[in-house]
């Protein structure tokens, strides 16, 4: 089943440029990780330095695994580095309505 991943993130005032340019390269890698179907990042409109991540995988082990392979690539710690605070991961399944 299709889960949807909320990814929040609040970069330091400093680091908001330098975190965006930090996604371009990234995001292709991501889309083409197994069991990706969909990623897409948002800025806060009261505030830039918050950031949302929209993900879609395809189960929660999927994520889970990516999430581990950005750990041990370093690319987590990296991003880690930029941030005021930590990172809030929430998950969610559709709801039929």
């Amino acid at each position: 089943m299709t889960i949807m991943v909320l990814l929040e993130l609040k970069a330091r005032a400093d680091a908001v440029e330098r975190l965006k340019a930090a996604l371009p390269p990234l995001f292709p890698v991501t889309r083409a990780y197994d069991g990706c179907q969909g990623i897409t990042a948002y800025t806060g409109t009261d505030s830039e330095q918050t950031f949302v991540f929209v993900q879609y995988w395809e189960s929660r082990a999927h994520y889970e695994r990516y999430l581990a392979w950005r750990t041990e690539t370093g690319t987590l710690t990296e991003i880690i580095g930029m941030l005021e605070g930590d990172i809030s991961i929430r998950y969610f399944e559709r709801v039929d309505a």
